[in-house]
């Protein structure tokens, strides 16, 4: 059996498709801080300014366990919490204002687009009336 239950976890708050969502966002974080200790203790190894191993200077919990254990773990004791409504407001917000940002761009780089050409072609009408 695996250990915590779904049911222990979620405490009847959540469903499955919300936990594995946490579980896979918690699981990058602790990837990021395994990825963020491994580079310290390489410059600290390249600079010489230790002369203990690489694998010692990570935490053992990042580095011996898989990150999605690791994640079930701090789940399961409160140290990471799942959110009801996913995103935060501020957060929606800044990825409607950027979304619309990019369109609005894209907009204008249509119509420069569009009124290049139009110049082009009234010149090459106008040096075809001039040849003419």
């Amino acid at each position: 059996m695996i250990y915590p239950s779904i049911d222990e976890i979620t405490k009847g708050q959540y469903n499955r498709y919300t936990l594995c969502i946490a579980t896979a966002k918690c699981a990058r974080i602790v990837t990021d801080e395994y990825v963020e200790q491994r580079e310290i203790a390489e410059k600290m190894l390249a600079n010489k300014e230790t002369d203990k191993s690489l694998a010692s200077m990570i935490k053992r919990e990042i580095r011996d366990e898989k990150a999605v254990k690791t994640a079930i773990k701090r789940l399961y004791n409160g140290e990471f919490v799942i959110s009801e409504g996913g995103e935060s407001k501020e957060e929606e917000k800044a990825g409607t204002d950027e979304l619309a940002q990019t369109i609005e761009a894209v907009e204008a780089a249509a119509e420069a687009a569009v009124s290049e050409m139009e110049e082009e072609a009234s010149a090459d009408a106008a040096d075809e009336d001039a040849d003419a």
